[in-house]
């Protein structure tokens, strides 16, 4: 019996139910995403306070100094909110943002006015005397004035320079005055206490050190409140910030997703409504601006989204992506496209090759339906649509290219001479290749190695696009399994490199999010898919050049 031929025994089945399940995962997962979750019903659509910030438009930013909101946005902004909140917060007098008090009293509604802190003295002074003049012309309207939001977290200010600016607010008003910043950062100057009327602390399961998953996260909102009462007995203390995002990467086990923002928020006004504590959600409005700070999910606290529409409602199902059903039609048309540039110089007969292509198509134009999905989540301007899209169409073309080799191995017994060219030398840019393909995968093992490490050390704001590199790393991975002993190849002492890291960097990713996240141990498989087959082909060529 041939060699090759008890190893396609086993090879010709484990390529089948790989393709085959990477079909189904592809309709599993925007399935998945389209099913109504049955949520607990929030006791009121009623919500006390939101956190207020009008940069929701393309281009809009508070970065942007020369940047001015008109009153007549502010105006709409606040009576659309008004029907469902009693107070809005600020967190800055600049940029037009000084005549949200006035306005929202038209409306019934109070202010927590905010007054930006930071590094510059001058920027400072400007902002605390809009805001001394806020409270003396607006006094009926405000609720309180916050002096400065996470400065000490920032660390852009001392505690000391921090309290002489709280001091001196408090003594040109009689409006209540407070600081916000996150919990953790009052027990760690608790000084700062003395100089406000009552205490902000912000709470964000989804940010914490340790990040708390979605279930237990108000319960934890819960233990911190109840932690800080006993920590400053007698001082009023008020929750300024708390919420979850609706997209972006999954932290350990806190999963960004618009259920999970939904559930969020129907169990702590829930909660709210069983204890006498003042609170704020954030935010009102999604901000595109600020995914440049925190990555995707920056962009997606909003209870309303860019339009002003209500990203859910506060009873029923939630479903995550009711348009699910165009990435279905897109595995449809990868399973077309597979099908025709597979026609082109056929090296088959029979159904098998065919049956192998719709799979191959359909499987990919799902991944690249999540692709797309991040793209429109995640890019920020032309250039990063550009490279999305043209890193996105490189996957294509390189899935494309495997998928006609995959199906003519699939279709007939496996012989290289039969099927395709006896690998050999070449030289391509004046680097010598071996093997089929191998430029390509070069191509995807530095890229998947340079993104793995950025993920490794900066990968807080990163998302994880499996999506993209499904398409190489599956496609890769099923190459190797329909390859013959005879083909064993020394790789080249690159691509031996990048596949030990990795490994090295998709184990990392995992032990960094404590195995709780679900998408970390898929992006370990797409890493190991990509270089596993490298490293058995470098372990059994170096056995053949032993023998």
């Amino acid at each position: 019996m041939p060699p090759h031929t008890s190893y396609a025994r086993f090879a010709r089945p484990l390529a089948w139910i790989l393709l085959a399940a990477a079909a189904v995962f592809g309709a599993g997962y925007w399935w998945l995403l389209g099913r109504p979750v049955n949520l607990p019903d929030s006791p009121t659509a009623k919500i006390a306070c939101v956190s207020y910030a009008p940069f929701r438009l393309k281009g809009e930013t508070p970065f942007d100094l020369n940047a001015f909101i008109p009153p007549e946005r502010i105006d709409a902004d606040l009576k659309a909110l008004s029907t469902r909140f009693d107070c809005v917060r600020t967190y800055s007098m600049g940029q037009g943002l000084g005549a949200v008090p006035d306005i929202a009293g038209r409306y019934g509604m109070k202010v927590l006015m905010g007054i930006w802190l930071g590094r510059d003295p001058v920027a400072n002074e400007r902002e605390i005397k809009l805001g001394i003049e806020a409270a003396r012309r607006d006094h009926d309207n405000l609720r309180g004035i916050v002096v400065g939001n996470e400065v000490i977290l920032r660390g852009e200010l001392s505690e000391k320079a921090l309290a002489a600016y709280i001091a001196r607010v408090n003594e040109a008003t009689d409006v209540p005055v407070t600081y916000a910043d996150v919990w953790e950062f009052w027990l760690k100057h608790p000084a700062l206490a003395k100089v406000t009327d009552y205490l902000t602390i912000h709470i964000l399961p989804y940010w914490e050190d340790e990040p708390v998953s979605p279930e237990r996260a108000v319960q934890h909102v819960a233990d911190v409140y109840r932690q800080m009462k006993t920590r400053f007995p007698g001082k009023s203390i008020m929750i300024g910030e708390t919420g979850w995002p609706s997209q972006g990467r999954t932290r350990r086990d806190a999963s960004a997703s618009l259920v999970n923002e939904a559930r969020y928020l129907r169990e702590f006004l829930d909660y709210a409504a069983t204890v006498d504590m003042p609170y704020n959600v954030i935010e009102a409005f999604d901000q595109p601006w600020k995914r440049d700070l925190e990555g995707t999910v920056g962009g997606y606290w909003g209870i309303f989204d860019v339009d002003a529409k209500p990203k859910f409602a506060m009873t029923g199902p939630v479903v995550e992506e009711p348009r699910w059903t165009w990435a279905i039609g897109a595995g449809g048309a990868g399973a077309v496209l597979f099908l025709l540039v597979g026609a082109v110089r056929r090296r088959w007969h029979g159904l098998s090759g065919w049956l192998s292509l719709v799979l191959a198509g359909f499987a990919a134009g799902t991944a690249l339906a999540a692709h797309a999905r991040l793209l429109a989540l995640a890019c920020r301007n032309t250039l990063e649509w550009a490279v999305g899209i043209g890193i996105g169409a490189v996957a294509l073309f390189t899935a494309l290219s495997l998928s006609r080799t995959i199906a003519a191995r699939l279709a007939s017994p496996i012989n290289p001479a039969a099927v395709a060219p006896r690998p050999g030398e070449r030289r391509i840019l004046g680097i010598v290749w071996s093997g089929v393909f191998t430029p390509q995968r070069f191509f995807w093992m530095f890229v998947l190695t340079l993104y793995g490490i950025l993920m490794v050390f900066n990968g807080r704001y990163r998302d994880f696009p499996v999506g993209l590199f499904a398409l190489p790393c599956i496609g890769f991975l099923l190459l190797a399994v329909l390859r013959t002993r005879e083909e064993a190849l020394m790789p080249l002492v690159e691509e031996r490199l990048l596949a030990v890291w990795l490994v090295l960097l998709g184990a990392a990713v995992v032990v960094q999010e404590n195995g709780a996240n679900l998408v970390s141990w898929g992006w370990l498989v797409l890493n190991l898919a990509l270089a596993v087959p490298v490293l058995v082909a470098w372990y059994r060529a170096r056995e053949v050049r032993a023998a």
